[in-house]
């Protein structure tokens, strides 16, 4: 298989820049939902020294950014993860690294629609609907629908949505910490606000137990900048522009994240909100935190405007995620049918929109089947679900880390700079995301952490595992079914 028509068509060439892929990375990763998702329970976990676990859940994201820079200049290819993880290690751990993005993609679809629908009706003054489940269901269902269909109908048209929203929440989330900061130093602030400190940045502070959720929790919240890798093929400049949009996207996360964590934790002070237990290893991450940015955030806002602007930010991010999300997808169903890992129908490419519509749309009926699920068991099950997302991210983040320093193995000893780009730092970053994924699993497998457990299990665990067990039963039948992927042939053609 070498020519376009025989891999189903190609993608719209030189149809993203690199602001616009930069652009998508960021929208994936949804900074404005991923903090008031993820706030609170850091602030949990390790209180004043929120900062500093932001920090270092900076270290190894951008260190497998700094990985896929360099995977991506080798082969450009929209499957990423995927193909640079069966290149390296064979058509085995290649397929989990593929699996592991789909399913969390899938999970992490579910949890975007139900925020979604929340901060939606909160916006238009429904404050009585967040918690019906059956109302909030059938619009987090539309909104999928809405995000797949966007992505359908070509990269560009995502691209500019994606730009529109982004732009939006950026702006709200540099209003909030400037104001929150503003107040504090002025003493305009609430009595518990304190200034912030050097200390906060300090990470011997922490626990290693605290440490390590902490740090799982930070990779959640930077997770998603590889889907302007995802674009690589539509991306001009192939071989170097997505790399350096994936860098970028992280710096710029860095500083987005550090100023709004800075400033919400100097106007709220350091108190937890709620009794968590994670510091000792058990009890949700998440557990009772709620929305503790949107809470002080109000008080910032003083409740005018900006309090809606800010609802109106993390409804913009989830629904920038969404479709986002369903875009990484698709690349990657792709990529994994175009070489017989997956069906032969998902790499199909649409004629006039050059984008790969069917695997967008079995994305987005995936995600809707996966969310009506959860929704019907529990709502409880379905915060679970969100925050057992880092497990599988950590996974093939840390197993692209290890793919490129184990393809670059013979750059070594050629030059000390090719040795730390692509070896020592791809390698660290990989070795430090699966000691945070050992330690915060076995915490996780806890009965008490999280709001579910299931024969005395933490359901957070298991929500966690599960897909990935499943991903490993698909691999053996798949295997036993000998298809050209799974005995290599494929991989064998560099052209495929």
């Amino acid at each position: 298989m070498t020519s376009a028509d025989a891999r189903g068509g190609s993608l719209r060439a030189n149809a993203v820049g690199l602001i616009s892929a930069t652009v998508v990375g960021l929208a994936s990763t949804a900074p404005a939902y991923s903090l008031a998702a993820a706030f609170g329970a850091i602030v949990i976990a390790v209180g004043a020294q929120a900062p500093a676990v932001v920090l270092l859940g900076f270290f190894p994201t951008f260190l497998i950014a700094l990985a896929c820079q360099e995977l991506n200049r080798a082969e450009p290819n929209c499957g990423t993860s995927f193909i640079w993880a069966a290149r390296s290690f064979g058509p085995s751990l290649g397929w989990l690294a593929g699996w592991a993005m789909i399913a969390t993609d899938v999970l992490v679809m579910a949890s975007m629609a139900q925020v979604a629908a929340q901060y939606g009706l909160i916006l238009v003054g429904a404050v009585a609907l967040p918690h019906a489940t059956a109302v909030t269901t059938l619009i987090g269902v539309a909104f999928i629908v809405a995000m797949s269909w966007l992505c359908f109908f070509g990269v560009e048209l995502s691209v500019r949505t994606q730009s529109l929203l982004l732009a939006i929440e950026l702006l709200v989330l540099f209003a909030f910490g400037g104001a929150a900061l503003f107040q504090v130093y002025s003493g305009s602030a609430a009595p518990q606000s304190i200034r912030p400190a050097l200390g906060w940045f300090d990470p011997l502070a922490i626990s290693p137990a605290a440490l390590a959720t902490g740090v799982l929790l930070a990779v959640f919240i930077y997770w998603g900048w590889d889907t302007a890798l995802a674009v690589n093929e539509e991306t001009i400049d192939s071989e170097v522009a997505p790399g350096r949009a994936a860098v970028l996207s992280t710096l710029i996360l860095l500083g987005t994240y550090a100023f709004v964590t800075v400033g919400a934790l100097a106007f709220g002070g350091d108190a937890p909100q709620s009794a968590g237990a994670t510091a000792a290893g058990c009890g949700s991450a998440t557990a009772g935190s709620g929305d503790r940015l949107l809470q002080i955030g109000t008080s910032v806002f003083h409740g005018g405007p900006w309090t809606r602007m800010l609802e109106g930010a993390t409804l913009a991010s989830a629904l920038a995620a969404m479709q986002t999300t369903v875009l990484g997808a698709a690349r990657a169903m792709l990529s994994m049918a175009r070489l017989g890992a997956l069906p032969s129908s998902l790499m199909r490419v649409h004629s006039r929109y050059k984008t790969p519509g069917f695997a967008a749309i079995v994305a987005g009926a995936i995600s809707v089947i996966y969310f009506i699920l959860l929704s019907s068991i529990s709502t409880d099950v379905l915060e679970d679900s969100a925050d057992s997302i880092g497990v599988m991210v950590a996974f093939y983040y840390a197993l692209t880390a290890f793919a490129c320093a184990w393809r670059f193995r013979n750059d070594f000893g050629r030059s000390p700079a090719g040795l730390l780009r692509r070896i020592v730092l791809p390698a660290s970053g990989g070795v430090l995301l699966c000691i945070a994924l050992v330690r915060s699993a076995s915490d996780m497998a806890a009965v008490c952490y999280g709001k579910t457990s299931f024969a005395g299990v933490g359901g957070v665990f298991l929500l966690g595992v599960t897909p990935f067990v499943l991903g490993v039963l698909i691999l053996a039948l798949g295997r036993a079914w000998g298809g050209r992927y799974f005995r290599g042939e494929s991989l064998a053609d560099r052209d495929s």
